[in-house]
């Protein structure tokens, strides 16, 4: 089988929900005793958390790409970013190795489509929701997303880092985002999107008032598709 290289440690609650997903995923297809093979690079989150200026983002950009370099020197026949908000570097990451760098918003850009939305709403960090990089590729799939609301921003992004992030999962940050998926739909979304993986703590991807796509999930599936052959 082949192999897949995954950046984690942003944070680590994530890779340990992309371990998870794939290792399920792959022994859902192989049999009880498989597993999946994984190389993975754990990064220091604190050094990676919160990123604002230019510079801060062109050193993430060499720490991500170093590590990439790395887990392909290793054995990795593609490669993972285990953050959304990384993918914000996705080009540099992907130019700096030979083998593929498998994009998370593709991956959920081609699930929404093959599902005939044409309108969803996106929640995540700051970084991921102001950001053009789902944007862009939804665009290209003749998908509209919905544009952020300051508001919801600011929700959310204080939710994953002041609680999720610390594996802090509260009612009151569920009622919270319940209260906002209901807006989303009043709004025309026809589904949202996560794009964080610890928003999987506080909303129930399958039952809710919108059709959730959650992104680690779709992300995940698509790396044991690989490492599957498919």
């Amino acid at each position: 089988m082949r192999k897949i290289g995954l950046i984690g440690g942003m944070s680590w609650l994530s890779t340990r929900t992309y371990y998870e997903h794939i290792n399920r995923l792959v022994q859902a297809r192989r049999g009880n005793g498989a597993s999946a093979p994984l190389l993975i690079e754990s990064l220091d989150f604190s050094e990676l958390v919160r990123l604002s200026s230019a510079e801060d983002w062109a050193r993430a950009a060499e720490i991500l790409a170093a590590s990439a370099q790395r887990l392909e020197v290793a054995g990795a026949t593609a490669i993972l970013i285990g953050a959304n908000s990384m993918h914000k570097v996705y080009d540099q990451v992907a130019s700096a190795v030979s083998v593929p760098v498998i994009h998370i918003a593709e991956c959920v850009g081609d699930r929404v489509k093959v599902d005939g939305r044409k309108k969803v709403a996106l929640l995540g960090t700051r970084n991921v929701m102001l950001e053009s990089f789902y944007r862009q590729r939804f665009i290209a799939r003749n998908i509209e997303l919905l544009p952020p609301e300051m508001a919801f921003v600011d929700t959310v992004d204080r939710i994953i880092y002041d609680e999720l992030l610390l594996g802090k999962a509260t009612r009151q940050a569920e009622r919270e985002l319940k209260t906002i998926i209901t807006n989303l739909e009043q709004d025309g979304a026809e589904a949202v999107v996560l794009g964080c993986t610890e928003l999987e703590m506080v909303v129930d991807v399958d039952a809710n008032v919108l059709p959730i796509y959650g992104c680690t999930r779709i992300h995940a599936e698509a790396a044991a598709e690989w490492i599957l052959g498919g």
